[in-house]
Parts: structure tokens; sequence; C-alpha cells
């Protein structure tokens, strides 16, 4: 009788884990579909940052000059994220410096990847493993001239039921041997929407 209240029990507990852990039908949407479920930091959102700083930037005399005849280095910092959301701001970065770098007027050296590439240079180096004659020499990097980097930041406002939410993402092109702020732009968005009744 035991053994099969037991059964009975697994059972019952894996039908309820595979009920929560199921979401019925699953569709694939447009990612560049505008997004309305939220009044949260969302893709759209992304898209628009990306889309508006690439464009301004690219646009600006002075860059135009710049990239005229070359292709400068830049790296990106991290973006600041001054809102009380979780958002992953590098996700805008590489955005813009995907498109920076498709629209060819400028190459970018990836700092998340500096400790990697030092590991690998040692490794030929010290390892014994690798011909020397085909080795990659230390000192040999190209420096950044430019560096990117911004502030995302949001105003939210509750009443009546209803929320207001005003973002602001500011980007600055910085000269690294000068200091001086080469260019700089913003992007402002606003969303409006009910508030849920149970405060999620």
């Amino acid at each position: 009788m035991k053994i099969k209240l037991m059964t009975a029990a697994v059972v019952v507990g894996t039908a309820l884990l595979g009920g929560c852990a199921s979401t019925g039908n699953v569709s694939y949407g447009d990612a560049q579909a505008v997004e309305t479920l939220t009044t949260d930091f969302g893709s759209t959102d992304l898209q628009m940052i990306a889309t508006k700083m690439v464009d301004d930037m690219l646009s600006f005399p002075p860059v135009v000059q710049m990239t005229q005849s070359r292709r400068p280095v830049m790296f990106v910092d991290r973006i600041k994220n001054k809102t009380q959301e979780h958002i992953d701001t590098e996700s805008i970065t590489d955005t813009i410096q995907n498109k920076l770098i498709n629209s060819g007027k400028f190459r970018f050296v990836d700092m998340t990847s500096v400790g990697a590439m030092a590991d690998q240079i040692a490794y030929q180096k010290q390892s014994g493993m690798v011909d020397q004659a085909t080795s990659v020499r230390a000192g040999k990097q190209i420096g950044a001239e430019y560096m990117l980097n911004g502030n995302l930041s949001s105003i939210v406002k509750n009443s009546g039921g209803k929320s207001d939410v005003y973002y602001k993402f500011t980007l600055k092109l910085q000269n690294i041997q000068t200091g001086i702020v080469e260019w700089t732009s913003e992007k402002e968005i606003r969303k409006s929407g009910k508030r849920s009744t149970f405060g999620l």
C-alpha cells in the first residue's frame, strides 16, 4: 500500500513539475517588432537607441571628416546604468559597436578579451608547444584613439493605477590623448502603461 502511495505521489509531483515547466504552444516573433508588453526597458528601446546614436555620430561633420581617409580605432567603455531596473547595458554597447563596425568607418579594440589574448600570447611563448616562427609577438597591438562611454537614466512616476517612465540615454565620443569630447548625443524615450493590480 505504501509503495502504491509513493508511486502515486511521484507521478503527481512529476505532472505538476511538467505543468510548471510547460508554456503551451511556443511561436517565434519578429525580433524587430515593437515591444509593448510592459513599461520596462526592452528590445525595441535598445534598437531605437543604437540606431539613433550611430546615425547621429556618422552624420556629425567632424566625425565625417575624421573618417574620410582612415578608420580610427576606438573602444567602448561600459555604459553606466543609473535606472532602478536590471538592464544589460552590454547589449546596448554591443549593438552600437556592431553597427559602427559594419559602417566601415571605425575599428574597435575589444577590452573584454584582453585577458584571454594575454593568456594566448603567454601560451605561445612559454608552453613549448608552438612554433616560434609563427607565434604572435607581444607589444604589437594597436592602441585605441577614442573611447565611447555613456549613461542610461530614468524617471518613474506612478499615479492612479498608471505608470509613466522616462528614459534618457547619453553617449559621447572622447579623444583619449587630449580628453576632448568630439561628439555627444542623447536619446529620450517615454513609456506609459497601466500598473498591475498585484504590483508586479
